[in-house]
């Protein structure tokens, strides 16, 4: 298949695309071009600006793909540029379970009902992320009903490619004894590893679904867990303090991620137990790495 990916050119994106070079589609990634990315001649690419409406009209007008996966689609405006001008046979919107108001244990997708709710054309500053995000959805399904699509809702994405440096946050302050203020300590939370990130939106491609769909591992922590198991494995004692370094995952209710969805299309995701506290060894390792060479 003919495949634009917008976006995918760091973290989980790059799993993605390479997920679609390995089954044999044709891909063409479009961005700012301003970001180094590993495909070399294997893709094609297109410089557009997201945030432009002219320039997407410009760019991607008139070009016909059987597939459109957008990773950055942050917000309406985002979602009404697209898809005014794009020529596809479906669209994958990358969403996000912050979408959910609030999440909760076994979040299923109707849980949030983007038919209903007040439709704002917004940029990405207009409204907190969580916000943003729910407007992207809006658009699509009370402004593009009949066109086929598919939102994709993922919780925070780990691994060892995360850039954002949420979880190294927990181990980095513990191991280094930096007070850290967190409120939501004892609250099970789930996750998503990078790799499945990528290979699930790539496994969409030449399914027959739309609508919302909801991807996490299975099972859930919580930080708690996580900081109690990097006590364990360096010896060294959290100090939990209000006044602390605020903790990225402040703010986040209990919840867990229903993927029934996404099973019944042939889709298994990992345990999470399985592969977290690798992650966090992972994570241990650099930081001892970087006290030694200081």
């Amino acid at each position: 298949m003919k495949i634009l990916v917008i976006g995918g050119t760091r973290f989980f994106g790059i799993h993605m695309v390479e997920e679609l070079l390995e089954a044999g589609h044709e891909v063409t990634i479009a961005t700012r071009g301003r970001a180094e990315d590993p495909y070399e001649d294997r893709v094609k690419r297109i410089t557009l600006e997201r945030t432009d409406a002219a320039d997407i009209k410009e760019k991607l007008g008139g070009i016909h793909f059987d597939v459109v996966i957008d990773k950055i689609a942050y917000c309406s405006n985002d979602i009404k540029y697209v898809m005014d001008v794009i020529d596809c046979d479906k669209y994958i919107h990358m969403s996000s379970t912050a979408v959910y108001a609030p999440k909760q244990i076994d979040t299923k997708e109707e849980d949030f009902d983007a038919a209903k709710g007040e439709l704002i054309w917004c940029g990405r500053d207009a409204f907190p992320y969580d916000e943003v995000k729910r407007q992207a959805e809006y658009a699509l399904w009370q402004k593009y009903p009949e066109k086929n699509w598919i939102a994709v809702r993922y919780p925070v994405v780990l691994g060892e490619d995360d850039y954002t440096g949420r979880l190294l946050f927990y181990v980095e302050h513990v191991m280094k004894s930096i007070p850290m203020h967190v409120d939501n300590l004892d609250k099970q939370m789930g996750y998503i590893r990078s790799d499945e990130a990528g290979k699930f939106l790539a496994f969409l491609a030449d399914k027959s679904v739309n609508g919302a769909i909801n991807g996490s591992a299975r099972g859930t922590i919580s930080l708690k867990e996580i900081i109690a198991y990097v006590e364990d494995k360096t010896g060294a004692k959290a100090i939990l303090d209000e006044k602390g370094d605020e903790a990225p995952y402040n703010g986040e209710v209990e919840f867990s991620i229903n993927t029934d969805k996404a099973n019944s299309l042939g889709f298994a995701f990992s345990k999470l137990q399985d592969w977290i506290y690798e992650l966090l060894d992972f994570y241990i390792a650099l930081v001892e790495n970087k006290e030694n060479k200081n």
